[in-house]
């Protein structure tokens, strides 16, 4: 069975973890088989949104602690049977650290449906992600610190957006574990809702974002991301140059004939 399991329905992808058994901890199968994934989701002209999740008990706890015991962790060489840190190093740049690059590439909304467990790793590949939503008996964790290695993916670098640095840095340390309803409070995580409801929120939020005028949410996350390090005058000026085409097209003709004609706009 696949450690990764990859499908669309119109216009929604959706990338399921399937390592049940290991709680969907990393495998290098898994990592592959993402990056591909995700090369598929950034290339499409069809897919609009992509939701992540995990299939069983659990989001994902992460990276497999019992691999990695054994030398054979998603963090190690499989080219370099001496495993230097150099090796180390680049196995993480070509695997782990290409999902967070290729994210960055997509300028599509990106949805992190979470339960059970989202654990070191698995935490931070659902803060890569625009929107989380969370069942409410979820625990969160930056649990690093427990195994003595530090967040190699990205965890260091947007950690801290959302919760802010001493929030970060205490998570961090500390290992703490989280209910949903705290990090909700944290900023860590867009909703909290029911353990029941998790499926049906997620697919509604999708499809609502799904028929949406589809070049106006990408200029939207494109803003919004990009400005993050620019200054107010170049995302002015950014702004101003999405505005002038996205007024060009026709969800934009549609989205004022619906309010005028005081009906639903149907976006193509």
């Amino acid at each position: 069975m696949a450690d990764l399991l990859f499908d669309t329905n119109g216009h929604i992808a959706t990338i399921t973890l399937n390592r049940p058994t290991s709680m969907n901890a990393f495998s290098e199968e898994m990592i592959l088989e993402w990056i591909h994934a995700l090369e598929k989701v950034r290339d499409s002209e069809i897919i609009r949104v992509l939701i992540v999740k995990g299939n069983g008990k659990c989001f994902c706890a992460g990276g497999d602690i019992k691999a990695m015991g054994a030398g054979k962790g998603f963090f190690e060489s499989s080219d370099d049977v001496t495993s230097t840190a150099l090796a180390r190093k680049n196995s993480l740049w070509k695997k782990v650290q290409r999902i967070p690059l290729l994210l960055e590439e997509i300028d599509k909304p990106v949805i992190a449906q979470v339960h059970g467990f989202a654990f070191g790793a698995g935490l931070d590949m659902a803060l890569m992600c625009d929107i989380r939503i969370v069942a409410e008996s979820t625990k969160l964790s930056e649990s690093y610190v427990n195994v003595g290695i530090v967040p190699g993916d990205g965890g260091a670098y947007y950690l801290p957006k959302l919760v802010g640095i001493d929030q970060a840095l205490d998570m961090l340390w500390t290992g703490r574990v989280l209910t949903a309803t705290e990090a909700k409070e944290k900023g860590l995580v867009t909703f909290v809702v029911p353990d029941e409801d998790l499926e049906d929120y997620t697919n509604a939020y999708a499809e609502k974002l799904a028929n949406g005028p589809t070049a106006t949410i990408q200029f939207m996350k494109r803003a919004v991301y990009q400005s993050q390090s620019m200054s107010l005058r170049s995302s002015l000026d950014y702004i101003s140059s999405a505005m002038g085409i996205i007024t060009e097209l026709p969800d934009y003709q549609e989205g004022v004939s619906s309010i005028i004609e005081k009906r639903r706009a149907s976006f193509k």
